[in-house]
C-alpha cells in the first residue's frame, strides 16, 4: 500500500464502501483490510474444558459468532466456554458422535460462512482468515490440507497418515477429484451451500462425507494450508482402525448412494418461474 495513504484515509474508504449499495456492512480485520460477510465459528466439544482457553484465544474478534456444541460434557466444558466468550452460543447436543454434533451447530449458525474447528488445540483458529478468503475470493468450500505447501501435522502417526493416504486416493479414483487431505477437521463454506451436504453420519467420518458431497454437488473446492498441532490435554476419542473403517463405508456407501434432489427454497423458485 502506498505510504501516502493513512489509516485515517483507509477508514474513509471503509465508509464509502459502506456507504455502497453492494456492500451494506463490512467487519474490520485490520487497519487495512475488511470483509463483508459474517463468519460463524462451530466447535464440537466433549470435556475439553482444559483446552478452551487456548482454543478461543486463537480465535479472531472479528468472527460473528463462536457455536460450541456440548457432547454431553461431565466437565465445566460450557462453564468455562461461557466464561472465556460471554456472547457463545451453546447447543446441548441431544445425540452422539462428532458427525451429529456438526450438524446440530450448524442448523444453528447465523453467518453466512461457516467454520468447523476442533477443541482440542490441534487447530489453529488464527488460520480462520485463510479460509475466508478462499471463500470471498470465488471458492464454495475450503478445505483444510496438512500435506500442501505451509501445511503440517505434528499428530500424524504413521497408522494414521497410512490409512489416509489409502482412503484419499480411494475418494480421488471413485469421484474424480483431486484432493491431498482427506480426514481433517478444518473446514469452511458459505452456509447457503449446507442442504447441498446434507450431513447424515454420527462419527470421525464426517469430514470424509463433506469432502465427497462438495464434490459430487459440483461446488469449487479450494485447499488451504493448515498445520495440525498435537492435542494439548485430554485423549482423542479417534481409533485409527475403528474410524478407519467407518470412512471406508462412507466412501463405498456413497458411491452407490443416489443423490436426493435438493429442495428449492420458495422465493428462488418463485425468481425462476418468473424468469421464464
Amino acid at each position: 500500500m502506498s505510504p501516502e495513504i493513512t489509516e485515517h484515509g483507509v477508514k474513509s474508504q471503509f465508509a464509502t464502501l459502506r456507504s455502497l449499495p453492494a456492500v451494506d456492512r463490512y467487519t474490520p480485520l485490520g487497519p487495512h483490510l475488511a470483509v463483508a460477510p459474517t463468519v460463524s465459528v462451530v466447535i464440537p466439544a466433549m470435556n475439553e474444558a482444559e483446552n478452551l482457553p487456548h482454543v478461543f484465544a486463537t480465535l479472531p474478534q472479528w468472527v460473528h459468532e463462536v457455536v460450541l456444541v456440548d457432547g454431553h460434557s461431565s466437565d465445566d466444558t460450557v462453564a468455562v466456554a461461557r466464561r472465556l466468550r460471554p456472547n457463545l452460543r451453546v447447543v446441548h447436543q441431544r445425540g452422539r458422535g462428532k458427525g451429529d454434533a456438526l450438524a446440530e451447530g450448524f442448523a444453528a449458525c447465523t453467518g453466512e460462512i461457516i467454520v468447523m474447528i476442533d477443541a482440542d488445540g490441534s487447530t489453529d483458529g488464527r488460520e480462520i482468515i485463510q479460509f475466508v478468503s478462499a471463500l470471498v475470493s470465488g471458492a464454495d468450500f475450503a478445505k483444510g490440507s496438512r500435506y500442501i505447501a505451509g501445511g503440517g501435522s505434528d499428530d500424524l502417526t504413521f497408522n494414521r497418515r497410512f490409512g489416509n493416504t489409502v482412503l484419499r486416493t480411494i475418494v480421488n479414483w471413485l469421484y474424480g477429484t483431486r484432493y491431498t487431505d482427506l480426514c481433517y477437521g478444518y473446514n469452511a463454506f458459505w452456509a447457503r451451500h449446507l442442504p447441498l451436504l446434507d450431513l447424515d453420519c454420527e462419527g470421525f467420518e464426517v469430514e470424509t462425507l463433506m469432502n465427497i458431497r462438495a464434490a459430487r454437488a459440483g461446488l469449487r473446492v479450494h485447499e488451504v494450508p493448515s498445520h495440525e498441532r498435537c492435542r494439548i490435554h485430554g485423549e482423542s476419542n479417534l481409533r485409527a482402525v475403528r474410524d478407519g473403517l467407518r470412512v471406508l463405508r462412507t466412501i463405498v456407501r456413497e458411491w452407490r448412494r443416489v443423490p436426493r434432489p435438493v429442495p428449492v427454497p420458495a422465493a428462488a423458485a418463485a425468481a425462476d418461474k418468473g424468469a421464464a
